[in-house]
């Protein structure tokens, strides 16, 4: 009963981006292509509500569930592994249409192949997870 509220939490975000067409292979195209703004739009609106939900979280000392202060660290120095890892991102995105949040939309919208995506984003995961030790960082 305590993940309840996080269930409806996430099953709203999902309807908000299936009814925003977020989840759409076509949006996703027009995207890479760049034909529409649509997709920006979305991505910016999602920037700047993360922007704002930080600082309210540093300047307000927000607490979690637990009541337990909320500790955000800083990001380790370095650009080559953001730009590496946001272009394979970025493929990843473009060749299979979707990013992670999706993916689990479009499964539970009844589109089963997106299990084939679904486990090589697993996969890739566990992967990285085998050999994160070994790349430069």
């Amino acid at each position: 009963m305590k993940f309840l509220k996080y269930i409806i939490v996430g099953f709203v975000f999902g309807i908000v981006l299936t009814k925003a067409e977020a989840v759409s292979w076509y949006r996703i195209y027009e995207m890479f292509h760049f034909q529409s703004i649509h997709m920006y739009g979305i991505i910016t609106v999602a920037i700047i509500t993360g922007l704002i939900g930080i600082q309210i979280i540093k300047r307000k000392q927000v607490k979690d569930i637990d009541g337990n202060p909320i500790s955000i660290q800083d990001k380790e120095k370095g650009n080559v592994r953001y730009w590496v890892g946001g272009i394979l991102f970025g493929l990843g995105w473009a060749l299979v249409g979707a990013c992670p949040g999706p993916i689990f939309i479009l499964l539970g919208s009844g589109f089963l192949s997106v299990g084939l995506i679904l486990f090589g984003a697993v996969f890739g995961t566990f992967l990285y997870g085998l050999l994160k030790d070994k790349l430069p960082h």
